[in-house]
């Protein structure tokens, strides 16, 4: 605690006014450096602690801007490959009615000339596009990317399999445009 002496001493000294304004507001003139400041040791180191508190700062202001910047950069390329795969996989969505008459104009030997090599050309551009057809014979029932339209019993197999493939899947990386409309084939019940 301090007392009453103590106040009146620190009282003593009063405020100090320091005008460091190089321009002297009653003559106009510019002001002598030198003469402006008597302690030019204080001043300077005063201004060497308060030019590296500003330099510090502002590192620090730019580390964080550039940090942020570095951040809309990758949210942004994230979002333009989003938008890329979207709008492929739209592009291609409205393309599989014409892969399925392909197919089967393919099945009934209608596909032959000009016609076929435009559609091996369709098939060639699709699958470099990521179309990735699925749904075959024998292969294990997946209800995530099959759609069972019936079941029939099969003694010759162990667990449900793609017994008839009424309408083949497509899928573009991991999503699904259209599952594979399947008959599935499963073990007799005991």
């Amino acid at each position: 605690m301090t007392n009453a002496s103590e106040l009146h001493d620190e009282s003593s000294e009063g405020v100090k006014i320091s005008d460091k304004r190089r321009i002297d507001p009653q003559t106009g003139q510019p002001r002598d450096e030198s003469a402006a400041a008597p302690n030019s040791g204080d001043a300077s180191k005063e201004a060497s602690e308060n030019s590296s508190d500003k330099v510090s700062e502002l590192t620090a202001d730019l580390q964080r801007i550039t940090a942020e910047y570095a951040n809309y950069r990758k949210r942004v390329d994230r979002d333009r490959e989003l938008i890329r795969d979207m709008s492929t996989s739209v592009a291609l969505e409205q393309l599989i009615p014409i892969l399925d008459d392909i197919s089967r104009a393919r099945e009934h030997g209608d596909l032959t000339g000009t016609f076929s090599t435009v559609a091996d050309a369709l098939s060639t551009v699709t699958k470099r596009l990521g179309l990735v057809e699925f749904g075959k014979v024998d292969e294990d029932f997946d209800p995530s990317i099959h759609e069972a339209l019936s079941t029939m019993e099969d003694e010759s197999v162990d667990s449900q399999k793609v017994g008839t493939v009424a309408q083949v899947g497509y899928k573009v990386g991991d999503r699904i445009i259209r599952p594979a409309r399947v008959v599935v084939k499963q073990p007799k019940a005991n």
